[in-house]
């Protein structure tokens, strides 16, 4: 039997600021009013995908701060979780106002996010 070996090496030099290793439990802080106003709302699909985006905000955060370079998986993770969302979104909304403001959310938050977190994993993994 084999075992493979992940090496990771960074394309650049370039590590995110120190400051934005708290970008992840902000960001699931943040979300508890959103989960609070689906769930008053009976949307039940929405509530589980961002309850298990909740979850994996605090599982990188977790690893983050344990300098464990499991960050790397759980940053690609969040990473997937967001930018799924920022798709359904955008596939769901209905015309007007809606898709324009599921654009909004997806360009300026959900998709910068999800690059925040996949930077902060790899980050992770090449000091551990």
């Amino acid at each position: 039997m084999s075992t493979a070996v992940l090496t990771v090496r960074p394309a650049s030099s370039s590590v995110l600021p120190a400051r934005f290793a708290k970008v992840p439990v902000m960001a699931a802080v943040a979300l508890l009013p959103w989960l609070a106003v689906l769930a008053v709302c009976h949307e039940t699909a929405w509530v589980v995908l961002d309850l298990t985006e909740f979850a994996a905000l605090l599982s990188l955060d977790a690893l983050l701060r344990r300098r464990s370079p499991a960050a790397l998986w759980a940053g690609a993770a969040v990473a997937l979780l967001l930018t799924g969302d920022a798709l359904a979104d955008i596939a769901c909304a209905g015309p007007g106002h809606a898709v324009l403001a599921a654009l909004v959310m997806a360009s300026c938050i959900e998709l910068p996010l999800a690059v925040v977190c996949l930077r902060l994993g790899r980050d992770a993994a090449v000091r551990g």
